[in-house]
């Protein structure tokens, strides 16, 4: 099962470099079939990509937060030197997911 997903995921992540590779194949005569799968590979590729960036940004930042927690309910003198060091990490895994919207966006452009 677990062999599935990461096959699945590993195409999904790949499917927007190999639909715009195949954007010279639009220029051929009848290539209007090829540039509307382009299209649409495009639009499903940015979909998943920036709901698997979310899910996984959204999990990370559960797991910092609930490490965090932990670590302040069993000492609680040490929430100060524990707290900044949480923000900034989810301040990292909150800038992948922004770079995955900036990527989608960049994808869009090519619709």
């Amino acid at each position: 099962m677990l062999k599935k997903v990461i096959v699945a995921v590993v195409a999904v992540l790949l499917s927007p470099a190999v639909l715009m590779a195949a954007e010279g194949a639009a220029a051929l005569p009848n290539g209007e079939g090829v540039y509307t799968f382009l299209k649409a590979g495009l639009a499903i590729a940015t979909g998943l990509g920036i709901g698997i960036a979310a899910l996984g940004g959204a999990l990370g930042q559960g797991r910092a937060a609930a490490a965090a927690l932990e670590g302040i309910a069993r000492n609680p003198e040490a929430a100060g030197k524990v707290m900044t060091p949480m923000i900034i990490a989810l301040a990292l895994i909150e800038s992948l997911v922004i770079y995955s919207l900036v990527i989608s966006f960049m994808l869009l452009g090519k619709i």
